[in-house]
């Protein structure tokens, strides 16, 4: 353990103290916007979306790597939708309004705002006991997460419906790369993007038992069983986060982006846009 904060990693690679490092795409982004983009509110619901994005993204995102930080983009992969655990009962996002909801970053506390929701900034770990206790009504992480940390045992509604993807990944420093050969360098990049293929597998089988668990069905194999009540996610909830995505997380990341890169919401547009009617 070295002690390192996740959102130091990309300078640190920068200033060449490190060959190799893991990259978490919130704590990683306060030092190159451009990543968050990957990840804005809204946009990535599913594991099918969440991997389109990153296959349209991930040139530009390399490209942004080996720019400002001499950093090769090795792979990344995603811990799985963020989904809603609540205490009190919900029918669909538009409940949220007035609910006190634990906000791990600014992106997302500002599309909770615009639902009407109370975003209140938590460490992870006190999660659990804020929802039994009420100090917040509801939460939100990984359908997995959420059962290993004994959410599902003091909330009662689990809506799994993404607000974000949560996406990870490794760098090697350019330097270090070019210590190898060409057929070395071919052998590495392989065998990562075969690990990172691998981690997208197991991740969506983790998250689908947890969607089955969670709710007290079978085959429930890796996760404890819990007996929440499921909240049907509607048409009328996936165009909240659509417009969300329009209105209220690209605006808001794009003029934070712009400043470091001014073509930084115009790339993004090109490669995403579209989908969301943009």
């Amino acid at each position: 353990m070295t002690g390192i904060k996740s959102s130091e990693t990309l300078r640190l690679m920068r200033n060449g103290l490190f060959d190799i490092v893991a990259v978490r795409g919130p704590e990683a982004s306060q030092d190159e916007p451009f990543l968050l983009g990957l990840d804005l509110v809204g946009l990535n619901s599913d594991f099918k979306t969440a991997r389109a994005t990153y296959d349209a993204y991930r040139n530009a995102l390399s490209e942004r790597f080996e720019k400002r930080f001499n950093m090769e983009l090795l792979g990344m992969w995603i811990f799985g939708p963020q989904v809603l655990f609540c205490k009190p009962e919900i029918t669909g996002i538009n409940d949220l309004k007035g609910k006190k909801v634990s906000a791990s970053n600014k992106s997302r506390a500002i599309f909770l705002e615009s639902v009407g929701a109370i975003p209140v900034a938590m460490d992870f770990s006190d999660v659990q006991q804020s929802l039994a206790k009420g100090v917040i009504d509801c939460a939100i992480t990984g359908a997995s997460s959420a059962n290993s940390a004994g959410w599902v045992e003091v909330t009662d509604y689990f809506m799994p419906i993404g607000f974000q993807a949560a996406y990870n990944g490794y760098g090697i420093s350019k330097k270090a790369m070019s210590r190898f050969t060409p057929e070395e360098q071919a052998i590495l990049r392989e065998a990562f993007t075969t690990f990172v293929d691998e981690i997208w597998i197991y991740a969506e089988e983790l998250h689908n038992d947890a969607l089955r668990c969670n709710v007290g069905e079978e085959p429930c194999t890796m996760l404890k069983k819990a007996d929440m009540q499921l909240v049907p996610v509607t048409e009328e909830d996936i165009e909240i986060f659509t417009k969300g995505v329009r209105e209220i997380s690209f605006p808001s990341w794009a003029a934070q982006c712009d400043k470091i890169t001014p073509d930084c919401s115009t790339i993004w547009k090109s490669l995403l846009g579209e989908r969301i009617g943009m």
